[in-house]
């Protein structure tokens, strides 16, 4: 039986969006409860998908609750569901992240988020000597027309110790090599939504081996794990 998200899940945020308060969210939460029952049913079908052609060693549900210390923004409660699927390291590079949200503003993003500094380094100087392979995936036709381009924070010129002259400078400069694919509302409650997510992220496979290799050896190609 294939699963699918319940209309439910959105509604319910749009009513919380209007009444993000204690009170309210108090007196609904057996509603909430039941339906975050059904969503996490939701995350795991992703996660049976996902070990059917990858390796995921651990799936995380947020919680709904925010964390106001030290945000202005004092909502108690986030208007979204949201997971992510991390793969298992250390051969294994990136992860896939899955967001609930109405108003069409569901998503899907892979990649690296928050790359350790030394990884960050590691990519940057990869780039630097060759940028052909990782061209050459990312503007793939099939690639480019599930996940566009490449989206995150970049500096604005070069990071220290690289010229902004360099061919491959758009590559360099970003601090995040994420891909994000958006979706409707309508698009989201399709009952065959959760198989495009799978194939979106079975799309994304060439970009990730090629991001394991790079982070699992130097630049010489020598193993770092081994």
């Amino acid at each position: 039986m294939s699963i699918a998200i319940p209309k439910s899940a959105l509604d319910f945020f749009k009513k919380l969006e209007k009444n993000n308060n204690r009170d309210w969210f108090n007196e609904n939460k057996p509603e909430f409860k039941a339906i975050e029952a059904e969503i996490k049913k939701v995350y795991n079908s992703v996660l049976e998908n996902l070990n059917e052609h990858d390796e995921i060693d651990k799936l995380k549900m947020f919680r709904i609750y925010r964390d106001v210390r030290f945000s202005k923004n004092k909502l108690p409660y986030k208007t979204h569901f949201g997971g992510s699927f991390h793969r298992t390291k250390p051969r294994l590079r990136g992860g896939y992240y899955l967001h609930l949200q109405p108003n069409n503003e569901s998503f899907i993003a892979t990649g690296f988020w928050e790359p350790a500094k030394e990884d960050l380094l590691r990519i940057r100087k990869e780039f630097e000597m060759d940028d052909s392979d990782i061209r050459s995936i990312i503007n793939n036709k099939k690639f480019k027309s599930i996940w566009g381009d490449f989206v995150g924070d970049e500096v604005k010129t070069a990071p220290k110790g690289f010229s902004k002259e360099h061919k491959a400078i758009d590559l360099i400069r970003k601090k995040q090599y994420i891909f994000v694919k958006k979706y409707t509302d309508k698009e989201v409650l399709d009952t065959n939504f959760l198989n495009g997510v799978n194939t979106a992220f079975k799309a994304i496979r060439p970009y990730f081996d090629y991001m394991s290799d790079v982070l699992t050896t130097d630049l010489n190609g020598v193993s770092l794990i081994d």
